[in-house]
């Protein structure tokens, strides 16, 4: 493995958006903490910045920073655009196959490591969507390795979506998936507008599908997901890609798994300012009763229409319960304005702060402080799965609203298998009343029939998250295990 104290064992290279960065870092730091490997991860320079100050300016001596050079301005994108977020619909295509280009400095970076320590790393960890990296580790004669940053289900459902296109091959509404029982019927309406018209020959076909393709020739996956929260879909996903699965999750701060008051952990994992101080959101939680609070946050790059923020709001008020609300301009506006009073019914965000109602968070929240509080009792969420693995890691029940990319089909699924959500609409061009969502929200908050059987299985998969991640003496949680297993797989199968 050459002599040098400062050998390179994995070179990790994530896709460019915050929902991948931040995974691909947990995931270092847990195999680094694990094994005390030396780690690089690999990436754009802005996206190299944003990782390091997630850090706070306590760097890791074991995880290295590595700029892949990069002009998005060569790929008819604004400048210094590196990473999805704050890019219009229309621009998103173009980014996911500008990023294709990294493969040439990748494989230049690659040569590099392995011509200053005489010998490959044990292997590269690769995005799902940066196929191209298993023919850079292959020719270098080391291994990919695919990371998914999603769940199991929500994997195997987007990436046979999208090799197959099976909708296009049917009238019907409804459909079946390959990889998927007959049981698991798919609807159109869970179909983000890109893969709903993609034909194979259109831009995001012509960037997934043989990204996907290639990520299927990896020597195996690992997956940010436990064992014992997704037997279904890990056994799915096994069977259809033929290759080992490692389920290594959740990636999720371990001093908040094991204690949930750290808030300076929850800060570095999350990278960003809150809009509303940790200590401010705490000290109104504190007001409310247990499991009395809905948490309401579409995500760090998502939003909803006017007309449904405007039903969202009008609904929350006639429910009566308590709220805070993760709230950013609308669709059509833009996503890093100051927030105007217009966009609520008139006088909404005095009332809510009058009577203790509501507490409105403008861009960004302190999630893993309000999720893990003793007085949060569900999360209407957009069902990203680094959000869902946040709630269901504290027992907190859901209310799907998912919008883009493969969230629907984690709504689905935790909906259909797990029995820890009821999914109230999807889709930014649904109609929704506020009628409909003051009854979604009181039978939800409810103590009694659905709300009450949604808490005990959400607690239930709390449970095995918390055991998944023990790691005491002899006795190792699942996860644990699978890492080691990872570890000495890849330790043993170099070429």
């Amino acid at each position: 493995m050459g002599s040098s104290n400062d050998y390179i064992h994995i070179v990790m290279v994530p896709f460019m958006a915050h929902g991948h960065l931040i995974p691909f870092l947990a995931l270092a730091k847990q195999i680094h903490h694990q094994t005390g490997f030396n780690i690089a991860i690999a990436n754009t320079p802005l996206n190299i910045q944003y990782l390091r100050s997630t850090l706070r300016g306590n760097p890791i001596p074991g995880i290295h920073f590595l700029e892949l050079q990069f002009n998005s301005s060569d790929h008819g994108l604004p400048p210094n655009t590196e990473n999805t977020e704050n890019l219009s619909l229309d621009l998103i295509g173009k980014f996911f196959a500008s990023s294709v280009y990294l493969k040439t400095p990748f494989y230049n970076l690659l040569k590099d490591i392995v011509k200053k320590h005489c010998t490959p790393p044990l292997c590269v960890i690769a995005d799902v969507f940066f196929g191209w990296a298993v023919d850079v580790a292959n020719s270098l004669n080391t291994i990919n390795i695919a990371f998914s940053t999603g769940g199991a289900y929500g994997t195997l459902a987007y990436v046979s979506l999208w090799t197959n296109l099976p909708h296009r091959r049917t009238d019907n509404e409804e459909f079946n998936v390959p990889g998927f029982p007959d049981r698991c019927k798919f609807h159109v309406s869970q179909l983000h507008e890109f893969l709903r018209k993609a034909d194979g020959t259109d831009l995001w076909s012509k960037f997934m599908q043989p990204q996907i393709l290639s990520s299927f020739k990896s020597f195996g996956w690992l997956c940010n997901t436990v064992e014992e929260i997704e037997p279904f879909g890990l056994d799915l996903l096994r069977k259809y890609i033929k290759s080992p699965v490692w389920s290594i999750g959740p990636l999720l701060p371990k001093s908040w798994l094991i204690n949930s008051s750290a808030p300076a952990s929850v800060r570095q994992h999350a990278g960003k300012e809150p809009g509303t101080s940790p200590e401010k959101c705490v000290q109104w939680l504190d007001m409310h009763s247990d499991d009395s609070v809905l948490y309401i946050s579409f995500g760090s790059q998502n939003t909803i229409s006017p007309s449904h923020m405007m039903e969202l709001a009008t609904g929350l008020e006639k429910a009566g319960k308590p709220f805070v609300w993760v709230i950013r301009p609308p669709l059509g506006f833009d996503l890093k304005a100051e927030f105007k009073p217009e966009w609520l019914p008139e006088g909404f965000e005095g009332r809510m702060s009058r009577n203790n109602q509501g507490l409105l968070v403008k861009n960004w929240a302190p999630q893993l402080e309000i999720l893990s509080h003793r007085s949060t009792g569900a999360f209407l969420s957009h069902c990203g799965w680094n959000s869902t693995m946040e709630s269901l890691s504290q027992g907190v029940k859901i209310i799907g609203w998912p919008l883009a990319a493969e969230q629907a089909y984690n709504s689905k699924m935790l909906v259909e298998e797990m029995g820890v959500a009821v999914e109230f609409t999807r889709g930014v061009r649904s109609s929704i009343s506020s009628d409909k969502v003051k009854e979604v929200i009181e039978m939800v908050m409810g103590k009694e029939g659905k709300g009450r059987d949604m808490k005990r299985k959400a607690q239930e998969i709390a449970e095995h998250i918390m055991a998944a991640v023990k790691d005491e003496g002899n006795e190792k949680g699942s996860s644990i295990k699978a890492l080691d297993d990872f570890v000495s797989t890849i330790a043993t199968a170099r070429k």
